[in-house]
Parts: C-alpha cells; structure tokens; sequence
C-alpha cells in the first residue's frame, strides 16, 4: 500500500483557493458599526439598530458583525437589558 505525499505546511494544497479565484470571502463589516471601535452598552440608539421589535438579537448573517463585534454586541444588549436602557 502506498503513503499519500502530504504538504509540509500545507501551501500547495490551499494556493489553488487563494483569494484571486474568490473562495475566501471578504471581510465582514457591518454598516452601523463604521468608524466604531468598541460597542458601548449606553449607546441604545445603536444598540437598537440590531435588535428588531421583537428584541431579539440580529445574527451575524444578517447584521454582517464579525464574531469580535458580535460578541461585543451581545454583552452591550444584555448590560442595556439589565439597567433598563434597550428592551
């Protein structure tokens, strides 16, 4: 039985889907969150920009955060939630 050759670091295997032929995606970024380094949780007129009435928390797929950004929302909502700030 023969061994399969495997890349040392992996480069050739992956150089064929490098981001000139499109398979890595862009960048996430969301348009509410430009030109804003941290979520603050006494920011509730951005803090309702990712919450529909029903006051759940829009997911990434659809706010276009990144995981950071999501996590930083997420933890924003819920100290709002908790002092009374966003419902």
């Amino acid at each position: 039985m023969k061994r399969r050759k495997s890349a040392k670091s992996g480069a050739k295997s992956r150089s064929k889907f490098s981001r000139e032929f499109g398979f890595f995606a862009e960048e996430k970024r969301s348009r509410y969150l430009e030109g804003i380094d941290k979520i603050d949780f006494k920011d509730h007129e951005l803090l309702k920009k990712f919450m529909p009435e029903q006051g759940k928390i829009m997911p990434r797929r659809i706010s276009g955060t990144s995981a950071k950004q999501q996590r930083q929302l997420k933890q924003a909502i819920h100290r709002a939630r908790t002092l009374g700030l966003v419902r």
